[in-house]
Protein backbone atom coordinates (compact mmCIF):
# COMPACT_ATOMS: atom_id res chain seq x y z
CA UNK A 1 0.00 0.00 0.00
CA UNK A 2 1.59 3.38 -1.15
CA UNK A 3 1.75 6.17 1.52
CA UNK A 4 2.63 9.64 2.00
CA UNK A 5 4.84 10.33 5.46
CA UNK A 6 5.10 14.04 5.85
CA UNK A 7 7.52 15.11 8.64
CA UNK A 8 5.84 18.68 10.25
CA UNK A 9 7.13 21.83 11.05
CA UNK A 10 9.04 22.22 7.90
CA UNK A 11 8.43 26.01 7.18
CA UNK A 12 7.46 26.48 3.19
CA UNK A 13 8.94 29.17 0.79
CA UNK A 14 9.75 30.21 -2.52
CA UNK A 15 7.21 29.94 -5.62
CA UNK A 16 4.78 26.94 -6.39
CA UNK A 17 3.13 26.55 -9.49
CA UNK A 18 -0.79 25.75 -9.95
CA UNK A 19 -1.63 22.86 -12.37
CA UNK A 20 -4.45 23.25 -14.83
CA UNK A 21 -8.35 22.75 -13.43
CA UNK A 22 -9.04 19.23 -12.87
CA UNK A 23 -12.87 20.40 -12.54
CA UNK A 24 -12.48 21.68 -16.69
CA UNK A 25 -10.29 18.95 -17.77
CA UNK A 26 -12.56 16.27 -16.60
CA UNK A 27 -15.49 18.21 -19.06
CA UNK A 28 -12.93 19.35 -21.83
CA UNK A 29 -11.56 15.57 -21.88
CA UNK A 30 -14.96 14.77 -23.18
CA UNK A 31 -16.34 17.54 -25.65
CA UNK A 32 -13.11 16.25 -27.69
CA UNK A 33 -15.32 13.76 -29.15
CA UNK A 34 -18.22 16.77 -30.37
CA UNK A 35 -15.01 17.50 -33.27
CA UNK A 36 -14.52 16.00 -36.70
CA UNK A 37 -10.80 16.63 -36.39
CA UNK A 38 -8.19 16.59 -33.68
CA UNK A 39 -8.01 18.71 -31.18
CA UNK A 40 -5.03 19.64 -28.88
CA UNK A 41 -5.74 20.99 -25.13
CA UNK A 42 -2.77 22.97 -23.31
CA UNK A 43 -1.76 22.56 -19.53
CA UNK A 44 -4.38 19.47 -18.84
CA UNK A 45 -2.91 18.69 -14.96
CA UNK A 46 -1.70 14.96 -14.92
CA UNK A 47 -3.68 13.49 -12.68
CA UNK A 48 -5.15 9.94 -12.18
CA UNK A 49 -8.25 11.48 -13.84
CA UNK A 50 -6.99 12.67 -16.98
CA UNK A 51 -5.42 9.47 -17.65
CA UNK A 52 -8.80 7.23 -17.27
CA UNK A 53 -10.52 9.60 -19.57
CA UNK A 54 -7.35 9.22 -21.96
CA UNK A 55 -8.17 5.35 -21.54
CA UNK A 56 -11.74 6.21 -22.22
CA UNK A 57 -11.55 7.66 -25.59
CA UNK A 58 -9.09 5.24 -26.26
CA UNK A 59 -11.82 2.48 -25.91
CA UNK A 60 -14.18 4.44 -27.84
CA UNK A 61 -11.69 4.23 -30.99
CA UNK A 62 -10.10 7.71 -30.36
CA UNK A 63 -6.41 8.25 -31.01
CA UNK A 64 -5.19 10.17 -27.96
CA UNK A 65 -1.41 11.40 -27.14
CA UNK A 66 -1.01 12.93 -23.39
CA UNK A 67 2.80 14.28 -23.08
CA UNK A 68 4.14 17.30 -20.42
CA UNK A 69 0.65 18.38 -19.83
CA UNK A 70 -0.75 18.47 -23.44
CA UNK A 71 -3.78 15.86 -24.78
CA UNK A 72 -4.38 15.91 -28.59
CA UNK A 73 -7.42 13.55 -29.28
CA UNK A 74 -8.42 12.52 -32.93
CA UNK A 75 -12.07 11.56 -32.63
CA UNK A 76 -12.34 10.73 -36.30
CA UNK A 77 -13.05 7.11 -35.91
CA UNK A 78 -14.80 7.45 -32.47
CA UNK A 79 -17.54 4.69 -32.56
CA UNK A 80 -20.53 4.97 -29.83
CA UNK A 81 -19.36 1.66 -27.73
CA UNK A 82 -21.62 1.19 -24.87
CA UNK A 83 -19.35 0.83 -21.99
CA UNK A 84 -21.18 -0.18 -18.93
CA UNK A 85 -18.40 -1.52 -16.72
CA UNK A 86 -14.73 -0.75 -16.22
CA UNK A 87 -12.62 2.53 -16.23
CA UNK A 88 -15.52 4.46 -16.41
CA UNK A 89 -16.89 3.62 -13.16
CA UNK A 90 -13.32 5.15 -11.59
CA UNK A 91 -14.31 8.35 -12.68
CA UNK A 92 -16.76 10.51 -10.54
CA UNK A 93 -17.13 13.05 -14.19
CA UNK A 94 -17.75 10.29 -16.42
CA UNK A 95 -21.02 11.27 -16.78
CA UNK A 96 -20.23 14.37 -19.30
CA UNK A 97 -19.37 11.17 -21.44
CA UNK A 98 -23.35 10.87 -21.74
CA UNK A 99 -23.57 14.25 -23.19
CA UNK A 100 -20.65 14.18 -25.15
CA UNK A 101 -21.93 11.23 -26.96
CA UNK A 102 -25.21 11.79 -27.13
CA UNK A 103 -24.84 15.39 -28.95
CA UNK A 104 -22.35 13.12 -31.63
CA UNK A 105 -23.94 9.90 -31.64
CA UNK A 106 -27.52 10.26 -30.10
CA UNK A 107 -26.54 7.10 -28.24
CA UNK A 108 -24.10 6.38 -25.45
CA UNK A 109 -24.35 3.80 -22.62
CA UNK A 110 -22.54 5.13 -19.44
CA UNK A 111 -21.94 3.23 -16.18
CA UNK A 112 -22.95 5.38 -13.25
CA UNK A 113 -20.08 7.65 -12.14
CA UNK A 114 -17.27 6.56 -9.07
CA UNK A 115 -14.84 8.93 -7.73
CA UNK A 116 -15.02 10.61 -4.02
CA UNK A 117 -18.08 9.39 -2.22
CA UNK A 118 -19.48 12.08 -1.18
CA UNK A 119 -23.06 11.26 -0.39
CA UNK A 120 -25.60 11.19 -3.54
CA UNK A 121 -24.46 13.43 -5.98
CA UNK A 122 -28.18 12.93 -8.17
CA UNK A 123 -27.63 13.19 -11.90
CA UNK A 124 -31.53 14.14 -12.56
CA UNK A 125 -30.49 17.36 -13.78
CA UNK A 126 -28.26 16.46 -16.30
CA UNK A 127 -31.39 13.72 -17.21
CA UNK A 128 -33.95 16.17 -17.46
CA UNK A 129 -31.99 18.21 -19.80
CA UNK A 130 -31.43 15.33 -22.11
CA UNK A 131 -34.96 14.36 -22.20
CA UNK A 132 -35.81 17.88 -22.92
CA UNK A 133 -33.85 17.75 -25.77
CA UNK A 134 -35.76 14.67 -27.11
CA UNK A 135 -33.56 11.77 -25.58
CA UNK A 136 -35.14 8.63 -23.83
CA UNK A 137 -33.09 8.23 -21.02
CA UNK A 138 -33.23 4.69 -18.99
CA UNK A 139 -31.09 3.07 -15.85
CA UNK A 140 -30.59 -0.85 -16.86
CA UNK A 141 -28.36 -2.56 -14.22
CA UNK A 142 -26.45 0.82 -13.11
CA UNK A 143 -25.81 1.75 -16.52
CA UNK A 144 -26.86 5.16 -17.92
CA UNK A 145 -28.74 4.17 -21.83
CA UNK A 146 -29.58 7.32 -24.00
CA UNK A 147 -31.03 6.97 -27.23
CA UNK A 148 -32.29 9.47 -29.51
CA UNK A 149 -34.20 9.91 -33.17
CA UNK A 150 -32.59 13.33 -33.34
CA UNK A 151 -31.99 16.10 -31.01
CA UNK A 152 -33.99 19.34 -30.58
CA UNK A 153 -32.99 22.49 -28.53
CA UNK A 154 -35.55 23.20 -25.80
CA UNK A 155 -36.13 25.89 -23.10
CA UNK A 156 -34.31 23.66 -19.86
CA UNK A 157 -34.73 25.18 -16.45
CA UNK A 158 -32.42 23.55 -13.71
CA UNK A 159 -33.78 22.89 -10.61
CA UNK A 160 -30.55 23.19 -8.60
CA UNK A 161 -27.27 25.22 -10.34
CA UNK A 162 -25.90 22.20 -10.70
CA UNK A 163 -21.99 22.08 -13.00
CA UNK A 164 -22.41 18.93 -13.94
CA UNK A 165 -25.70 19.02 -15.58
CA UNK A 166 -25.26 22.50 -16.99
CA UNK A 167 -21.98 21.41 -18.93
CA UNK A 168 -23.45 17.88 -19.90
CA UNK A 169 -26.34 19.72 -21.18
CA UNK A 170 -24.11 22.04 -23.30
CA UNK A 171 -22.58 19.77 -24.41
CA UNK A 172 -25.38 17.82 -25.85
CA UNK A 173 -26.99 21.04 -27.22
CA UNK A 174 -24.49 22.24 -29.23
CA UNK A 175 -25.39 19.95 -32.01
CA UNK A 176 -29.02 19.56 -31.55
CA UNK A 177 -31.17 21.00 -34.13
CA UNK A 178 -32.18 24.61 -33.09
CA UNK A 179 -31.84 27.02 -29.84
CA UNK A 180 -31.36 25.69 -26.20
CA UNK A 181 -31.57 27.89 -23.39
CA UNK A 182 -30.31 26.96 -19.85
CA UNK A 183 -32.36 28.63 -17.47
CA UNK A 184 -30.72 28.72 -14.28
CA UNK A 185 -27.04 27.77 -15.04
CA UNK A 186 -24.64 27.57 -12.75
CA UNK A 187 -21.72 30.23 -13.29
CA UNK A 188 -18.84 28.60 -12.33
CA UNK A 189 -15.20 29.59 -13.96
CA UNK A 190 -15.02 25.85 -15.55
CA UNK A 191 -18.32 26.52 -17.37
CA UNK A 192 -16.52 29.58 -19.10
CA UNK A 193 -13.47 27.52 -20.26
CA UNK A 194 -15.44 24.60 -21.63
CA UNK A 195 -17.69 26.82 -23.52
CA UNK A 196 -14.47 28.49 -24.72
CA UNK A 197 -13.55 25.19 -26.61
CA UNK A 198 -16.88 24.31 -28.03
CA UNK A 199 -17.09 28.00 -29.10
CA UNK A 200 -13.51 28.03 -30.39
CA UNK A 201 -14.66 24.16 -32.11
CA UNK A 202 -17.20 26.49 -33.96
CA UNK A 203 -20.35 26.07 -31.32
CA UNK A 204 -22.50 28.79 -30.48
CA UNK A 205 -22.76 29.40 -27.04
CA UNK A 206 -24.03 33.01 -25.23
CA UNK A 207 -23.98 33.73 -21.93
CA UNK A 208 -21.64 31.04 -20.06
CA UNK A 209 -20.65 32.67 -16.74
CA UNK A 210 -24.35 34.02 -15.98
CA UNK A 211 -27.47 32.18 -15.10
CA UNK A 212 -29.19 31.80 -18.59
CA UNK A 213 -26.78 30.50 -21.57
CA UNK A 214 -28.14 30.57 -24.94
CA UNK A 215 -26.90 27.66 -27.96
CA UNK A 216 -27.62 27.65 -31.51
CA UNK A 217 -27.32 24.41 -32.58
CA UNK A 218 -24.29 23.68 -35.27
CA UNK A 219 -24.42 20.56 -37.80
CA UNK A 220 -20.67 19.93 -36.76
CA UNK A 221 -17.79 20.96 -34.43
CA UNK A 222 -14.13 20.88 -35.66
CA UNK A 223 -10.76 20.68 -34.14
CA UNK A 224 -8.84 23.83 -32.69
CA UNK A 225 -6.51 24.52 -29.70
CA UNK A 226 -6.96 25.04 -26.11
CA UNK A 227 -5.19 26.26 -23.30
CA UNK A 228 -6.87 25.46 -19.74
CA UNK A 229 -7.56 27.65 -17.19
CA UNK A 230 -5.89 27.32 -13.96
CA UNK A 231 -7.10 25.14 -11.10
CA UNK A 232 -8.66 27.51 -7.91
CA UNK A 233 -9.28 24.82 -6.06
CA UNK A 234 -5.43 24.04 -5.93
CA UNK A 235 -4.54 27.70 -5.94
CA UNK A 236 -6.53 28.05 -2.80
CA UNK A 237 -5.46 25.05 -1.32
CA UNK A 238 -1.66 26.45 -1.91
CA UNK A 239 -2.73 29.87 -0.55
CA UNK A 240 -4.10 28.33 3.03
CA UNK A 241 -0.70 26.05 3.09
CA UNK A 242 1.02 28.90 3.10
CA UNK A 243 -0.87 30.86 5.83
CA UNK A 244 -0.36 28.08 8.09
CA UNK A 245 3.36 27.25 7.91
CA UNK A 246 4.75 30.00 4.96
CA UNK A 247 7.54 32.06 5.31
CA UNK A 248 6.40 33.89 2.17
CA UNK A 249 5.29 32.09 -0.93
CA UNK A 250 4.29 33.12 -4.34
CA UNK A 251 1.36 30.93 -6.09
CA UNK A 252 1.99 31.28 -9.72
CA UNK A 253 -0.53 30.83 -12.53
CA UNK A 254 -3.72 31.76 -10.86
CA UNK A 255 -6.50 33.69 -11.79
CA UNK A 256 -7.18 35.76 -8.99
CA UNK A 257 -10.61 36.65 -9.73
CA UNK A 258 -11.80 33.08 -9.59
CA UNK A 259 -10.38 33.15 -5.80
CA UNK A 260 -12.33 36.41 -3.93
CA UNK A 261 -14.46 34.37 -1.96
CA UNK A 262 -11.22 32.56 -0.39
CA UNK A 263 -9.49 36.02 -0.25
CA UNK A 264 -11.96 37.68 1.85
CA UNK A 265 -12.27 35.00 3.87
CA UNK A 266 -8.39 34.32 4.75
CA UNK A 267 -8.04 38.24 5.25
CA UNK A 268 -11.27 38.51 7.87
CA UNK A 269 -8.90 35.24 9.24
CA UNK A 270 -5.36 37.80 9.45
CA UNK A 271 -3.67 36.61 7.00
CA UNK A 272 -2.62 38.87 3.97
CA UNK A 273 -2.64 37.99 0.20
CA UNK A 274 -1.50 40.13 -2.21
CA UNK A 275 -2.50 39.61 -5.69
CA UNK A 276 -1.20 40.33 -8.78
CA UNK A 277 -2.35 39.97 -12.35
CA UNK A 278 -1.41 36.05 -12.16
CA UNK A 279 0.01 35.54 -8.86
CA UNK A 280 -0.89 35.85 -5.08
CA UNK A 281 2.05 36.46 -2.37
CA UNK A 282 1.08 35.25 1.18
CA UNK A 283 4.16 37.06 3.30
CA UNK A 284 4.57 34.85 6.67
CA UNK A 285 1.66 35.41 8.99
CA UNK A 286 1.74 35.64 12.67
CA UNK A 287 -0.39 32.94 13.59
CA UNK A 288 -0.99 34.42 17.21
CA UNK A 289 -3.48 36.75 15.77
CA UNK A 290 -5.41 34.73 13.56
CA UNK A 291 -9.14 35.08 14.40
CA UNK A 292 -11.88 32.30 13.93
CA UNK A 293 -14.00 32.60 11.12
CA UNK A 294 -17.41 31.19 9.71
CA UNK A 295 -18.12 29.99 6.24
CA UNK A 296 -20.80 28.58 4.53
CA UNK A 297 -19.99 26.93 1.11
CA UNK A 298 -22.33 28.42 -1.73
CA UNK A 299 -22.24 27.80 -5.78
CA UNK A 300 -19.50 29.91 -7.39
CA UNK A 301 -19.41 33.32 -7.13
CA UNK A 302 -19.62 31.97 -3.55
CA UNK A 303 -17.09 30.17 -0.70
CA UNK A 304 -16.51 26.78 -2.65
CA UNK A 305 -17.36 23.44 -1.09
CA UNK A 306 -14.09 22.20 -2.07
CA UNK A 307 -12.27 24.70 -0.02
CA UNK A 308 -14.09 24.03 3.41
CA UNK A 309 -11.39 21.08 4.43
CA UNK A 310 -8.49 22.34 4.01
CA UNK A 311 -9.29 25.84 5.56
CA UNK A 312 -10.79 23.51 8.58
CA UNK A 313 -7.35 22.53 9.48
CA UNK A 314 -6.09 26.64 9.48
CA UNK A 315 -9.09 26.84 11.47
CA UNK A 316 -7.38 24.43 14.15
CA UNK A 317 -4.74 27.16 14.13
CA UNK A 318 -7.21 30.14 14.90
CA UNK A 319 -8.16 32.32 18.22
CA UNK A 320 -11.86 31.02 18.74
CA UNK A 321 -14.69 28.56 17.79
CA UNK A 322 -14.78 28.73 14.50
CA UNK A 323 -17.76 27.34 12.10
CA UNK A 324 -18.22 25.69 8.67
CA UNK A 325 -21.73 24.96 7.27
CA UNK A 326 -21.80 23.00 3.98
CA UNK A 327 -24.99 23.03 1.99
CA UNK A 328 -23.64 21.52 -1.35
CA UNK A 329 -21.97 18.41 -0.12
CA UNK A 330 -23.48 17.82 3.95
CA UNK A 331 -21.51 14.62 4.15
CA UNK A 332 -18.21 16.18 3.37
CA UNK A 333 -16.77 16.19 6.96
CA UNK A 334 -15.26 12.71 6.92
CA UNK A 335 -11.70 14.67 7.80
CA UNK A 336 -13.19 15.88 10.73
CA UNK A 337 -12.39 12.22 12.38
CA UNK A 338 -9.14 12.81 10.74
CA UNK A 339 -8.22 15.64 12.47
CA UNK A 340 -9.45 14.76 15.80
CA UNK A 341 -6.91 11.71 15.59
CA UNK A 342 -3.66 14.79 15.05
CA UNK A 343 -5.34 16.07 18.64
CA UNK A 344 -7.51 18.99 16.80
CA UNK A 345 -10.68 19.90 18.67
CA UNK A 346 -13.76 19.76 16.31
CA UNK A 347 -17.11 17.90 16.00
CA UNK A 348 -19.77 17.48 13.35
CA UNK A 349 -23.40 18.80 13.77
CA UNK A 350 -25.86 18.17 10.71
CA UNK A 351 -24.47 20.09 7.85
CA UNK A 352 -22.07 21.96 10.31
CA UNK A 353 -18.46 21.53 11.91
CA UNK A 354 -17.33 23.33 14.72
CA UNK A 355 -13.76 23.54 15.19
CA UNK A 356 -11.34 25.48 18.07
CA UNK A 357 -8.31 26.68 18.38
CA UNK A 358 -5.73 26.96 18.53
CA UNK A 359 -4.35 23.58 18.99
CA UNK A 360 -1.16 22.08 18.54
CA UNK A 361 -1.69 18.93 16.27
CA UNK A 362 0.01 15.97 16.62
CA UNK A 363 1.53 13.35 13.85
CA UNK A 364 -0.69 10.44 13.36
CA UNK A 365 -2.10 7.31 11.17
CA UNK A 366 -5.03 9.17 9.58
CA UNK A 367 -7.06 8.24 6.24
CA UNK A 368 -7.97 10.36 3.20
CA UNK A 369 -11.66 9.86 2.76
CA UNK A 370 -11.78 11.89 -0.55
CA UNK A 371 -10.08 14.35 -2.58
CA UNK A 372 -10.43 17.20 -0.69
CA UNK A 373 -10.24 15.90 2.92
CA UNK A 374 -6.59 14.76 1.55
CA UNK A 375 -5.59 17.42 0.65
CA UNK A 376 -6.25 18.74 4.46
CA UNK A 377 -4.62 16.34 5.99
CA UNK A 378 -1.68 16.51 3.96
CA UNK A 379 -1.80 20.53 4.79
CA UNK A 380 -2.45 19.16 8.87
CA UNK A 381 0.77 16.43 8.66
CA UNK A 382 2.99 19.98 7.86
CA UNK A 383 1.68 21.66 10.66
CA UNK A 384 1.67 18.85 13.00
CA UNK A 385 3.93 17.49 15.90
CA UNK A 386 6.10 14.87 14.65
CA UNK A 387 5.55 12.47 11.22
CA UNK A 388 2.11 12.11 9.55
CA UNK A 389 1.45 8.80 7.46
CA UNK A 390 -1.84 9.48 5.17
CA UNK A 391 -3.05 5.84 3.62
CA UNK A 392 -5.63 5.95 0.45
CA UNK A 393 -3.60 8.64 -1.47
CA UNK A 394 -4.74 7.74 -4.52
CA UNK A 395 -7.97 10.06 -3.43
CA UNK A 396 -5.16 13.17 -3.31
CA UNK A 397 -3.81 11.80 -6.58
CA UNK A 398 -7.44 11.88 -8.57
CA UNK A 399 -7.06 16.06 -8.46
CA UNK A 400 -3.58 17.44 -7.64
CA UNK A 401 -0.67 16.75 -10.05
CA UNK A 402 3.23 16.14 -8.95
CA UNK A 403 2.24 17.55 -5.27
CA UNK A 404 4.83 15.74 -3.65
CA UNK A 405 7.51 17.26 -6.20
CA UNK A 406 5.83 20.90 -5.86
CA UNK A 407 6.16 21.23 -1.41
CA UNK A 408 9.26 19.79 -1.76
CA UNK A 409 10.29 22.01 -3.37
CA UNK A 410 9.13 25.18 -1.60
CA UNK A 411 10.52 23.43 1.69
CA UNK A 412 8.31 20.50 2.69
CA UNK A 413 9.39 17.22 3.71
CA UNK A 414 6.91 14.79 2.13
CA UNK A 415 7.55 11.30 0.40
CA UNK A 416 5.72 8.37 -0.60
CA UNK A 417 6.61 5.08 0.67
CA UNK A 418 5.60 1.75 -0.01
CA UNK A 419 4.38 -0.07 3.11
CA UNK A 420 3.55 -3.50 4.15
CA UNK A 421 -0.24 -4.69 4.24
CA UNK A 422 0.62 -6.65 7.62
CA UNK A 423 2.53 -3.25 8.79
CA UNK A 424 -0.74 -1.30 7.65
CA UNK A 425 -3.17 -3.84 10.10
CA UNK A 426 -0.95 -2.96 13.08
Amino acid sequence: MDVYKITGENRLKGTIKVSGAKNSAVALIPATILANSPVTIGGIPEISDAWALKDLLEEFGGKVLFQNGVMTVDPTDMVALPLPNGNVKRLRASYYLMGAMLGRFKKAVIGLPGGCFLGPRPIDQHIKGFEALGAKVTNEHGAIYLRADELIGAKIYLDVASVGATINIMLAAVRAKGKTVIENAAKEPEIIDVATLLTNMGASIKGAGTSVIRIEGVEELHGTQHTIIPDRIEAATFMIMAAAIGDGVTIDNVIPLHLEAVTAKLREMGVKVQTDEESIFIPKTDLTTLQAVDIKTLVYPGFPTDVQQPLSVLMTQADGASKVTDTIYPARFKHIDELNRMSAKARVEGNTAMISGPTTLQGSTVTATDLRAGAALVLAGLIAEGETEIRDIYHIERGYSSIIDKLCEIGADIRRETISLEVADK
